[in-house]
């Protein structure tokens, strides 16, 4: 069977790892040769076809992507990470642990996606104030999303907001400001409308889809 993925020098795969047909792995970014930067990619991944990932990039045990994903070069990611099909994962991000962004995301530099928090399809992350300014790359600002938060599909984050620990973020919302830790929060622009804890099920149980975090 005739290879058809292309791997670049300093690339470090772990044991068990997928790399499925027109992957490509280890891409030197402008202004860096071939090899420069070292790329790590941990035990168990499964990169699926049509990736792209840029060099020096420092990837845990059991990454996952979908197809025709782009990981720009490099960023900090954790174990269990899964990034969907075509989403985009620009330069200078961090990611924790047991991460999921699903397809068609859009995480711009200098983002930062804590343990356990869930990015829904086609989310859009933000992080230029004033886009095209003279002076718009010294303000650069990616959003955070704080542990166990969870933003639904089609919501818009705006630069350095913060998305509090254990918040959900409702579809299709634009996102201006800090949300607060376990609360929900909706609409354009994104207001509060109620506690992670009063949420039910849309069917007969007492239990709570989530549980709050602290106080």
């Amino acid at each position: 069977m005739v290879k058809t993925h292309k791997i670049f020098k300093n690339v470090k795969l772990g044991k068990n790892c997928e790399i499925g047909d027109y992957v490509v792995i280890g891409v030197p970014p402008r202004g860096k040769k071939d090899g420069q930067l070292k790329t790590v990619i941990g035990d168990g991944a499964v990169i699926r076809s049509h990736t792209v990932i840029y060099a020096g990039n420092k990837i845990g045990k059991n990454f996952q992507t979908g197809h025709g994903t782009m990981l720009r070069e490099e960023n900090t990611i954790g174990n269990n990470v899964s990034i969907g099909t075509q989403s985009i994962i620009e330069h200078h991000v961090k990611i924790g642990n047991n991460v999921r962004v699903h397809s068609g995301a859009f995480i711009p530099e200098f983002s930062v996606l804590e343990d356990n928090c869930w990015i829904g399809p086609k989310v859009c992350f933000t992080n230029a104030p004033h886009p095209q300014a003279p002076r718009a790359k010294e303000y650069l600002k990616g959003p955070v999303v704080q542990r166990y938060a969870r933003i639904g599909a089609n919501a818009t984050v705006l630069p350095g907001v913060v998305i509090g620990t254990n918040s959900l973020v409702g579809a299709g919302s634009v996102v201006t400001k800090n949300v607060p830790a376990n609360k929900v929060v909706a609409g354009n622009p994104a207001e509060v409308i109620k506690d992670v804890g009063d949420l039910r099920y849309p069917f007969e149980t007492s239990e709570k889809p989530y549980k709050r975090i602290g106080k």
